[in-house]
């Protein structure tokens, strides 16, 4: 299905009944990252899978930015009139989230995010390389993103106060110090390190993201 919301389309899946969950997957991706998660969740949720606008079936930009896309969904969420959803965000979710959090504290009933980080800077060093190196023969919209934003100031963090989980896996992309950073200054938010796991290797069409996911719903 699609909605038009400021001046693009998104295009997302709605299924199942029950409390509302917001799925919103990470860079280079779609909704399609969460087709496992979302045969488990329908039982007991109603699942909003969206695409990121410049993803999926989601209208195409030539610029990228984490505040437009974060608007899109809170704009996403009033259109639908959806009573404060649960969101889990991965990767560039997961910064959505943050952002929205911070800016409107009372529009989530609960975040949870995977392998977000602040700022380029929270990126380990030999996946900025990579990265950069990507970018050099690319002049990729979606890399460029990566390389330059987010720039959310960790004072911003302590502005959220809708219940906040962290998760991470062991081998992230991100510094493990960074994700200690941003759990450390959300207030009463829970951090969860997932042992053996790198960025992605627990959320893509994994059945393990239900079962981590789960205690926290």
């Amino acid at each position: 299905m699609y909605i038009k919301t400021n001046s693009i389309e998104l295009f997302y899946e709605k299924t199942g009944r029950g409390e509302p969950i917001i799925l919103l997957h990470g860079n280079g991706e779609d909704h399609h990252i969460f087709d496992v998660l979302t045969t488990k969740l329908v039982k007991s949720h109603t699942v909003y899978a969206i695409d990121s606008r410049g993803h999926g079936k989601s209208s195409k930009t030539k610029v990228l930015n984490y505040s437009e896309m974060m608007e899109d969904i809170a704009s996403f969420i009033r259109g639908q009139k959806i009573e404060r959803p649960i969101l889990y965000g991965f990767s560039d979710g997961g910064i959505i989230g943050l952002l929205m959090t911070i800016k409107y504290p009372d529009i989530l009933s609960k975040l949870i995010i995977s392998g977000a980080n602040l700022s380029p800077s929270g990126i380990k060093k030999k996946w900025l390389l990579l990265l950069k190196v990507s970018y050099f023969f690319t002049r990729g919209s979606k890399i460029k993103l990566m390389l330059t934003q987010p720039d959310i100031k960790v004072s911003d963090l302590s502005k959220i106060t809708t219940p906040t989980v962290v998760l991470a896996g062991s081998n992230e992309f991100c510094t493990d110090e960074h994700t200690r950073l941003i759990a450390a200054h959300i207030p009463g938010s829970k951090l969860e390190i997932l042992a053996g796991e790198n960025h992605a290797s627990y959320v893509l069409n994994n059945e393990k993201l239900y079962e981590i996911l789960i205690p926290y719903l």
